[in-house]
């Protein structure tokens, strides 16, 4: 028993950062689904749903008995993967037909965000990590879940409201960029990354948009539908740009050991792969599509790579908590 209790304990005090790696492990899901490996994106769900019940039941047990220990996590910008993480899955079960689960989920998410949200934009300073973008990809994390249920319930309004939270967290974007610390490029621990995952999450969003416009409900006109395609386009052009110059970086500047914010880095993989063939099919530019199945690939690596760190830092942690 004291093993398990061990466990509990270690599991419990996991920081709001490891939220990112439910995030990752989601939107592989999504990135195996759309390009035909359905065994593999099945399994990569059940991995993402088990560690989301376990990152939520430590969310509440932390809550209930560590109340001001939570209170100031939750004030960091990591605890916003909670909401991110939310969405993510929300949408992989609406891809899926589960509009009862999706929709729960989106209420969860749309529960937790703006009171996080607010904690942490209090305490945003300058020359911050790449964890300052977290605020976007909540936002547009739930832009994507709300058009993704807007589409398959053609509910016009929930379509509007997702629209503003595009348009919300493309200023939230904004906002981080002039926040971010540039050093954080070549000594970032992982969460650096963000940057570009903020950019492909946005991208994303703006093709679930389009897709519930071709849902049969009347949205907008085509001089908007026009500059949402505009916007959705250059975002992932953003967005490949920063994937090149954050690895570029990475092999100028290697730092192999593992970190929890890995998982920061192994999600905009992930999200810029599923942006990408997103873009192609929505947006009607089937070249991407092999590109985007190579960037999936990558993320499955780099996924499989950080899943080994991770266990061998789990057994590290435990073994020294006996």
């Amino acid at each position: 028993m004291p093993r398990t209790s061990s466990f509990g304990a270690w599991w419990v005090h996991r920081p709001s950062t490891a939220g990112s790696a439910v995030m990752a492990t989601g939107i592989l899901s999504a990135g195996l689904h759309t390009t035909g490996y359905e065994a593999l994106s099945w399994i990569a769900l059940v991995l993402a749903c088990a560690a989301w019940l376990g990152l939520a039941a430590g969310f509440v047990l932390r809550l209930v008995r560590e109340r001001s220990e939570w209170l100031a996590e939750a004030g960091t910008p990591g605890a916003l993967t909670a909401v991110a993480a939310t969405a993510v899955l929300g949408t992989r079960f609406s891809e899926l037909g589960a509009r009862i689960l999706a929709e729960a989920l989106l209420a969860l998410a749309v529960v937790l965000w703006p009171g996080l949200l607010l904690r942490v934009l209090r305490r945003v300073g300058r020359r911050m990590p790449g964890s300052v973008f977290l605020g976007c990809v909540a936002t547009e994390g739930l832009a994507v879940l709300g058009a993704a249920v807007a589409g398959a319930e053609t509910s016009a309004w929930l379509a509007h409201a997702s629209l503003v939270l595009f348009w919300l967290g493309l200023a939230l974007y904004v906002f981080a960029v002039a926040r971010f610390d540039p050093v954080q490029v070549i000594e970032g621990a992982g969460d650096q990354w963000i940057a570009s995952g903020a950019a492909a999450i946005s991208a994303l969003a703006g093709t679930q948009l389009m897709t519930a416009a071709g849902s049969g409900m009347y949205l907008w006109d085509k001089d908007d539908s026009g500059v949402l395609r505009t916007v959705t386009v250059a975002l992932l052009m953003l967005d490949l740009f920063l994937y090149g110059v954050l690895l570029a970086a990475e092999l100028a500047w290697p730092r192999l050991r593992y970190d929890v914010r890995r998982w920061a880095t192994v999600f905009p993989l992930g999200m810029t792969a599923a942006a990408t063939l997103s873009v192609a099919a929505v947006v009607g530019v089937p070249s991407l599509e092999v590109p985007g199945e190579l960037l999936l690939w990558v993320a499955v690596a780099a996924w499989s790579a950080v899943g080994t760190g991770s266990v061998r830092a789990a057994r590290a942690e435990l073994r020294a908590a006996r």
